[in-house]
């Protein structure tokens, strides 16, 4: 076997996460793992600085992100194409995707090196956005797609379809098209049901819908789902969003379709196959600090 291989990120905004980060990799580099780190983030005694391009994550074996959900939302843009599992440390705020916390982050190493983790993979969703008949726009999302006004004055008018049947006609702040991995994202504040990562499906969630019929929708992962601009309306224009990364602006009559991507996010767990419904609802009352005093459990 080839020596291991760990691309190490971070966020350049916060420097706990730059110092984590240093720690990160000098920790790997002592227990004898290449590392490398993104030459446009930090440096690090005996790590390989690579280029921020499509080529950052090949061969390696895992990408550790320190930040928030951003960084690794930033970091999925690497490491999906090479097939590469992601871990986060949180330095957010809720970080939701993060699998570990700074505190822990000795031990979160240690566990890495000695391949303590288990690998799920997390569905996306591919965008195609079409303008007169031709291809506007390709691309991908691991959270949701959002359309949404372009100024905060108007509301944007759009059909919904699925399965090439048209659903219903909303005026609204826009619609959000998410995965289960992005139900407790956008889609959660504008009052879509949370979903259990296993589960694969499709959401729909309106934004401030003027409508009777504008429920949170969850179809099937094979539905294909459309959202339609209105061509007649006054509306003074719309844009959408791939996991708040990705703009792009969408012309009158606009056509935006989202179905199951073709490629999966990797994520990295620490916590054993068989806890893995249970990981994600601890993970829930952790984040959100559900109230669980008097559980009492099986007897």
């Amino acid at each position: 076997m080839g020596q291991r291989t760990v691309l190490v990120t971070a966020h350049t905004g916060k420097q706990t996460a730059l110092r984590s980060a240093r720690l990160v990799a000098e920790r790997l580099t002592a227990a004898g793992i290449a590392v490398r780190t993104l030459a446009t983030e930090f440096s690090s005694p005996g790590a390989e600085a690579v280029p921020a391009s499509a080529e950052a994550a090949e061969g390696a074996e895992l990408v550790i992100v320190l930040g928030g959900d951003g960084a690794l939302l930033r970091a999925a843009e690497l490491s999906r194409p090479a097939g590469v599992p992601l871990i986060g440390v949180n330095h957010g705020h809720v970080g939701f995707l993060a699998e570990a916390e700074p505190d822990g982050l000795a031990d979160t190493v240690d566990r890495l090196a000695e391949r303590q983790y288990v690998v799920e993979e997390r569905m996306t969703i591919d965008v195609t956005v079409r303008g007169n008949g031709s291809v506007v726009a390709s691309t991908w999302a691991l959270n949701e797609a959002t359309v949404e006004k372009a100024a905060r004055e108007r509301m944007v008018e759009v059909i919904i379809e699925i399965d090439g049947r048209p659903l219903s006609r909303w005026g609204c702040d826009g619609v959000v098209c998410s995965t289960p991995t992005g139900s407790t994202a956008y889609a959660f504040s504008a009052g879509g049901p949370v979903v259990w990562p296993e589960v694969e499906a499709l959401l729909v969630v309106p934004i401030s819908a003027h409508a009777l019929f504008a429920p949170p929708m969850v179809v099937s992962p094979a539905s294909v789902l459309a959202v339609e601009l209105i061509v007649a309306s006054e509306t003074s224009g719309a844009v959408m969003w791939c996991d708040g990364r990705r703009k792009v602006d969408l012309p009158p009559g606009a056509r935006v379709e989202v179905r199951r991507g073709a490629l999966p996010v990797l994520l990295a767990r620490l916590e054993a196959p068989e806890a893995r419904g249970s990981g994600f609802t601890d993970r829930l009352v952790a984040k959100f600090g559900l109230p669980v005093a008097g559980w009492r459990g099986r007897t």
